[in-house]
């Protein structure tokens, strides 16, 4: 069963459990229809539990999103999957250190070889049943100095929670993501909280100190404190697999292709080399050769009583022939 972009269904041997399956997001943030819908059903379902997949060759960018969904409160699993790739590149996961650092349980799965996915039932049906919520919602340090942009959210989330509980509790929403999403300036949590103006006013002097301090908006500000923590997190937790040498060939390549400085005259250079190649090489050898087998293939002008109409017609088919060599090379 499919309604707005999400399916779903039962686990085998596990009747008793209904699985939605959500659009594949990156973020919690109201940007796409498919961030809309997922948060809409997060917020207005409250599901017994979350399975979060996280591709594990790209852990940073993942994590993002966990993040999010571990200021919900709800009960939740991390899938680490394609750990199978990982192994293979030489590269692991620390997952018992992981676990402890995130405070929620994690499984090294492989959903193409079907390895791990029995554990990772278990714990989400575990976790669902014994409502076991994270036991991390706060990823950015306290610090007193002034110059610390992670401190400085830390300070600007503190005090939105206290302005922002009583609201949040009353619509139902968990404190720590309403507050996250209002110093983000989120349109639709501003709607659902719809605060005093008063309330409204300290808000956004503590959004101006934090943009203050910081030297961020307010969005990338916390955007900055997420990835610093996940920084952190896979620096402790993730073994880098080994780099070929086929990768390293690849990103020197990349380097000269895209650097600042060369990639302008990479361009050039290449395109002039195209139509050196093009009009005085092989595209004009091309044209030749081609211009041999019309001469070979249609003597017409041979035929003594063509007529002169006939033989402009074919004259000028007979060059856009020919140029076709070009046009060739140039494909």
């Amino acid at each position: 069963m499919a309604h707005e972009g999400r399916k779903d269904g039962t686990i085998r041997k596990h009747s008793e459990a209904v699985v939605t399956d959500l659009p594949g997001i990156y973020s919690l943030s109201p940007y796409s229809s498919e961030e809309i819908v997922t948060r809409d059903f997060l917020m207005d379902t409250h599901p017994d539990g979350i399975i979060n997949i996280v591709d594990a060759t790209n852990m940073e960018r993942n994590l993002y999103l966990t993040m999010q969904l571990m200021e919900l409160g709800i009960p939740m699993v991390l899938a680490l999957n394609m750990m199978d790739e990982v192994r293979a590149n030489g590269g692991s996961v620390r997952v018992n250190e992981l676990e402890e650092i995130l405070g929620i349980p994690v499984v090294p799965i492989s959903a193409a070889k079907n390895e791990g996915t029995t554990e990772l039932i278990d714990h989400a049906i575990h976790v669902a049943r014994h409502k076991e919520s994270p036991g991390r919602v706060d990823f950015c340090p306290a610090s007193s100095d002034e110059h610390d942009p992670v401190g400085a959210v830390h300070r600007c989330i503190h005090a939105a929670v206290h302005i922002l509980e009583p609201e949040a509790k009353k619509k139902g929403m968990p404190v720590r993501f309403a507050a996250t999403k209002m110093v983000e300036n989120d349109r639709l949590m501003k709607e659902k909280l719809s605060i005093s103006s008063e309330k409204a006013d300290i808000f956004e002097h503590l959004v101006s100190v934090l943009e203050t301090e910081t030297g961020l908006d307010r969005e990338a500000a916390l955007a900055n404190m997420r990835f610093s923590f996940i920084e952190a997190l896979c620096a402790k937790t993730v073994v880098r697999p080994h780099e070929s040498r086929e990768h390293k060939r690849s990103m020197a390549i990349d380097r000269i292709l895209t650097g600042k400085y060369t990639a302008i005259p990479c361009f050039i250079g290449i395109m002039a080399l195209v139509f050196v190649m093009t009009f005085s090489f092989i595209g004009a050898a091309l044209s030749d050769l081609m211009g041999m087998g019309i001469d070979t293939s249609f003597p017409f002008w041979r035929i003594p009583d063509i007529s002169q109409e006939w033989l402009l017609l074919w004259t000028g088919c007979s060059a856009r022939l020919v140029f076709q060599g070009e046009a060739l090379c140039l494909c």
